[in-house]
């Protein structure tokens, strides 16, 4: 396939999609998908304009990327999270309400970033790898999930109580598996019946998951927030204080995650998040610690945890193009969006070499504006009463549910909220929660 590459062309098109990409990571409930699919609707207008399909295609890729770097912050500063930065609530909240909001941030962009450079060094061999292993992986998905989930549930430690007698231990891996299953049941029972969702907006690419995931992860944790009485401190403007090997692993980990799941069908970076946090040794989903090395072990886990999913999210949408290429199989709306202006079979070396600049290029202004807007966004929070910042965010969340995935998703979203909050009550960490994708996915393949 020859490109016949105008730099000019190729810088509007890479800041036309960054700027998208910034615009769907910062606002909730806006998807990197809807502009993908937007861009595709008007490709014909724009090709009469001149425009070769190639720099939309790059626009779409930028997009991605972008947004990959800046969905963090609504996540840890609005506890409002996308699809794909469910689990970063949690430890990014707890970072934000010790002072440590803008320090977070800095920490997801080294990771989205840290995750671009491992995906440029490991790419072509890893691509050449999982051209090989996809039908194996694919044929012992659901028992490879199943193994993952196993081992979610038996890592579950509970609350630390002096004291307790040896198989208090096993109560806590009971809760685990109970919010996994019930998750799991609502999950299975929202994604088979999502026929009933009728969106009040119809944007092109409503989820079932956008209530489910906001219930779980974004509103119970407001609410918590709400009733506890929480308020966002002054946020400290500290170096990050993370070991270098914890950040290393955070990326690899991360990155990881992330170029398994873009290869795998039905696997989103939800799941790969769940991967990566296995290999996160400390408990920093507690609620409550009682001992200072307690503290500062959960907080290198946040942070630890903070690389590694916004790794997940990058290396997933670079991983994806390369799937694309290589398999000819889409597994984002983004890469839909791409193969339906460039015909996959088109794909060639040039055509990749192309898009990894953009992709150089794209995470280079990313990594930058996302580090500005997260070092300055607390100073117009913190004119704003907390409390009222959760009401109107949970206002937000619910008039979400309700336009884009109607009375049925309103309704799934409503549900979830207790679940979530089951969780902060039992003493176990959030993240058995994402039994809500797991269970389905596994009684799906298996």
């Amino acid at each position: 396939m020859d490109i016949e590459i105008s730099i000019l062309m190729l810088l509007l098109s890479v800041l036309a999609g960054y700027t998208l990409g910034i615009f769907s990571g910062l606002v909730p409930g806006i998807h990197t998908n809807n502009f993908a699919l937007m861009l595709v609707a008007f490709s014909p207008i724009f090709m009469d304009w001149g425009v070769p399909p190639t720099y939309i295609a790059v626009a779409i890729v930028a997009n991605s990327l972008s947004h990959t770097f800046h969905d963090i912050i609504p996540a840890i500063y609005l506890g409002a999270p996308n699809d794909d930065m469910a689990l970063a609530v949690l430890p990014g909240h707890r970072l934000l309400l010790d002072g440590y909001g803008s320090e977070a941030i800095r920490l997801s962009a080294l990771g989205s970033a840290g995750s671009v450079v491992f995906s440029l060094l490991l790419a072509v061999p890893l691509a050449f790898a999982f051209s090989i292993l996809y039908p194996v992986l694919q044929s012992y998905l659901g028992w490879l999930l199943l193994i993952i989930s196993i081992a979610l549930i038996m890592t579950e430690k509970g609350e630390r109580v002096i004291n307790q007698g040896s198989l208090v231990k096993y109560k806590y891996k009971a809760y685990a598996l109970i919010l996994f299953l019930l998750t799991g049941i609502l999950g299975t029972f929202a994604f088979r019946m999502e026929s009933n969702m009728h969106p009040l907006i119809d944007i092109g690419s409503a989820s079932i998951l956008l209530p489910l995931l906001s219930g779980l992860f974004g509103a119970s944790q407001l609410i918590i927030s709400l009733f506890s009485g929480s308020s966002i401190p002054p946020q400290k403007y500290s170096k990050m204080e993370l070991p270098t090997k914890r950040i290393i692993r955070g990326v690899i980990t991360g990155s990881a995650a992330g170029s398994i799941v873009a290869w795998l069908p039905g696997i989103s970076s939800s799941i790969a998040a769940v991967l990566a946090r296995l290999f996160i040794r400390s408990d920093f989903e507690k609620e409550t610690v009682t001992e200072d090395e307690d503290f500062d072990e959960q907080m290198e886990g946040s942070k630890e945890f903070i690389i590694a999913v916004s790794g997940v999210n990058t290396a997933n949408s670079i991983f994806g193009l390369f799937a694309l290429a290589v398999i000819g199989k889409t597994r984002s709306g983004a890469m839909v969006a791409i193969n339906e202006i460039i015909d996959a079979a088109s794909l060639d070396q040039q055509f990749i070499l192309l898009f990894l600049i953009v992709i150089s290029l794209t995470a280079f202004l990313s990594y930058f504006s996302t580090i500005k807007i997260g070092n300055n966004i607390h100073r117009s929070l913190a004119k704003l009463d907390y409390s009222k910042i959760c009401i109107t965010v949970l206002a937000g969340l619910t008039l979400m549910s309700l336009l884009f995935t109607g009375y049925f998703g309103l309704m799934i979203f409503m549900i979830a909220i207790p679940l979530g909050m089951s969780a902060s009550f039992m003493k176990i960490r959030r993240s058995h929660a994402m039994g809500v994708i797991l269970l389905p996915v596994i009684l799906y393949f298996l």
